[in-house]
């Protein structure tokens, strides 16, 4: 074992790519540049823990607002766990929060720790996986007479699709919003009825496939325009993850009509009140890691 001190310091930029990594190796399918839109979120908000000179833990801590941040990255190199080092990465990521209703999405099993903290059960979020094949043949053109187009995002003012993001959210991002809907090799696409955007959706190449997130509408309906489109932006046969709020029946009854398996699952906890959010047009959550 290393018997050097143990440190605890912000991230540099190339240093989140380093966890970025470890998300990779724990099985968490992280997008190949989500690097960019997380820290655009807030530089601060990355901890690495040193053992001497070697980067052994991680940690993410993101403050959007005085009032709410969002706990993610909590990694401990396998060969130091179980010896106090993520303790100090938890408590240190707690104090930069303090004062902050704070937000995680952590397995299921450490529910009962997180409890010790503070956090409460909100709901659960499920990561279903399927296949670009299953998608082809339901994937049929939209019908002009309904007055429903699918635009990329890029072709609207950005302050559209801000104020619409807003309601999903307890803090305001407008900085890793805009980044997250231009990162390189993602599609972003948004729904317009009448003219009104309701509904956009991101999809990103990930570790192990591509990821649908988030997954936003005012309707099963357009939420499932959206869903099959991103899909068919895909070329070829590719794996499809997209995480699914447990208490959204419509966003399961979709996942579960097209054969999704379900393969991860989260507890979506707090410190404080559980935000006041439409889960109900929520069909994917954006970010596992950062909200």
């Amino acid at each position: 074992m290393n018997n050097n001190a143990f440190s605890i310091k912000t991230m540099t930029r190339s240093e989140l790519d380093l966890a970025m990594k470890w998300a990779a190796q724990e099985g968490w399918n992280p997008g190949f540049h989500d690097a960019d839109s997380y820290y655009k979120a807030d530089p601060n908000g990355f901890l690495m823990g040193y053992l001497g000179d070697e980067p052994i833990a991680c940690i993410s801590v993101i403050k959007y607002h005085d009032f709410f941040g969002f706990l993610g990255f909590y990694i401990v190199k396998s060969a130091y766990r179980g010896q106090g080092y993520g303790m100090q990465m938890w408590q240190a990521g707690l104090r930069y929060l303090e004062g902050c209703n704070i937000g995680l999405d952590g397995v299921v099993e450490q529910q009962e720790n997180y409890k010790k903290s503070g956090f409460k059960l909100a709901y659960g979020n499920i990561r279903f996986v399927g296949n670009t094949s299953d998608f082809v043949s339901a994937n049929k053109p939209l019908a002009s007479s309904e007055n429903i187009d699918i635009v990329p995002l890029a072709e609207m003012p950005f302050s559209i699709l801000d104020a619409y993001d807003r309601d999903f959210f307890p803090a305001e991002r407008s900085e890793f919003t805009q980044q997250w809907i231009t990162q390189k090799e993602s599609r972003a696409v948004g729904v317009l009825q009448d003219g009104v955007l309701s509904g956009y959706g991101v999809i990103r190449p990930s570790q192990d496939g591509f990821k649908i997130a988030p997954l936003f509408a005012d309707t099963p309906e357009l939420a499932e325009r959206l869903f099959l489109h991103l899909i068919s932006l895909v070329k070829g046969n590719a794996a499809i993850f997209i995480d699914v709020p447990n208490v959204n029946e419509a966003a399961m009854a979709l996942v579960m009509r097209f054969n999704m398996t379900p393969s991860f699952e989260t507890a979506r906890m707090y410190t404080g009140n559980v935000p006041d959010l439409p889960l109900s047009k929520t069909f994917g959550v954006t970010s596992f890691e950062i909200g």
